[in-house]
């Protein structure tokens, strides 16, 4: 049987995108990829300026990172976005961090809660990740990460768009790696579990602890971790996965 070529290893700069990377779990990521020596574009779907804060905070400590401001819910935007980050050299790496929640019990839930769910957590997938695709086979080397949730694993009240939209990544990231694994791209899911980004009041905090075995809260550093370990070669075989980090919530 014939030998398939290892991947060339990642290139010199290596272009990182994370959407949503003004976010608390996003900044994370992009702090750890910049500190694995990653050019990092930190995105922003509306404050920019708190992009161009995790920029100044990863310049501050000689990383490089450049932000940029799009809607994720906008094709059209996300095209010309795209067009620009990938004209002048390849995306290595793509995170799709980007999310939204608009809750609502399924039979009460409007058309517009479902369809603005869909489009940042799952369109914008296909949005950003489409248009990088070419470079990173030319390049024989690519990292795909879409974070997910464990909601897509466990289901919640309320969130039945939203555990759609995010069960319905793994399902794009298991089909695109029968597409690219031979060209040394790599796509897996992260699906967090209950993360302590300073937006959990204490009494919910309490109550959502008694869901977790491991009896705490995750940290955002935690899913960024996990998230650069698997951008590295060692994770070069770890292809097509569904990890969760939820302190044992969804085991298995």
């Amino acid at each position: 049987m014939a030998r398939r070529r290892r991947s060339a290893g990642p290139p010199e700069p290596c272009r990182a995108l994370v959407t949503g990377g003004s976010g608390g779990i996003g900044a994370a990521i992009c702090r750890q990829l910049a500190t694995a020596g990653m050019s990092v574009i930190v995105h922003a779907g509306s404050r920019l300026d708190r992009a161009e804060a995790v920029v100044d905070e990863i310049r501050s400590n000689s990383g490089q990172a450049t932000a940029i401001q799009f809607d994720l819910a906008d094709g059209a935007a996300c095209a010309a976005a795209m067009s620009e980050l990938t004209e002048p050299a390849p995306l290595s790496v793509i995170v799709h961090n980007a999310g939204l929640h608009d809750d609502a019990p399924l039979a009460g839930m409007a058309a517009e809660q479902w369809q603005r769910v869909i489009e940042v957590n799952l369109n914008a997938f296909f949005r950003v990740v489409q248009p990088a695709l070419l470079g990173m086979a030319r390049q024989r080397w690519g990292r795909v990460i879409a974070v997910s949730s464990v909601a897509a694993r466990l289901g919640n009240r309320g969130q039945t768009n939203y555990a759609a939209a995010k069960a319905g990544l793994h399902g794009a990231v298991i089909s695109l790696v029968r597409e690219m694994a031979a060209r040394g791209v790599t796509a897996n899911t992260v699906a967090p579990g209950l993360i302590d980004t300073g937006m959990l009041e204490q009494e919910h905090s309490e109550q959502a602890l008694a869901l977790v075995p491991a009896g705490r809260l995750g940290q955002a550093s935690e899913v960024a971790a996990l998230v650069g370990f698997l951008c590295t070669e060692a994770a070069a075989y770890i292809n097509g996965q569904m990890i969760g980090i939820d302190g044992g919530m969804a085991p298995g």
